[in-house]
């Protein structure tokens, strides 16, 4: 799984370590701001190698690990493991975070259908600004 290689661009190691199913995506995380290296910013083509550390946003969870191996090759989850290694402190906010997720109950519950016209009219009256009243089937 290792390459021969002392380092590799970082968007390619983001795709083969499995942060990212495509290298585009790990390009537009680098290029979104999502990922430091070393503590600063990081832009897709940087150069990591071993013993370099990585501060990675993906969509909820944010992981910190340390480079282990570099390589520019794709491949099954438990090599692509191999390369790096997440820190405790890392590990244990993610449960926190996982955890106060379940507990808040996830996202504001969606109505069974589709408006009819009278629950229709009242939500644009509502985003109009123009009334209170709400619907009998929104969440209150």
């Amino acid at each position: 799984m290792e390459s021969q290689t002392f380092s590799v661009r970082l968007d390619v190691w983001l795709w083969a370590a499995r942060f990212f199913k495509t290298r585009q995506l790990a390009k537009q995380a680098v290029d979104g701001g999502k990922v430091e290296c070393n503590g600063a910013a990081g832009k897709p083509a940087k150069l990591i190698r071993e013993g370099d550390t990585l501060h990675i946003t993906r969509a909820l969870e944010r992981f910190e690990v340390s480079v282990l191996a570099v390589s520019e090759k794709r491949g099954p989850a438990s090599e692509a493991q191999r390369l790096y290694r997440e820190t405790a402190a890392s590990i244990a906010a993610r449960e926190v975070a996982r955890e106060q997720r379940r507990l808040t109950g996830g996202p504001a519950p969606h109505p069974d259908g589709r408006p009819d016209k009278h629950a229709r009219r009242q939500l644009q009256r509502i985003n109009k600004r123009e009334g209170d009243d709400l619907p009998p089937w929104f969440p209150r």
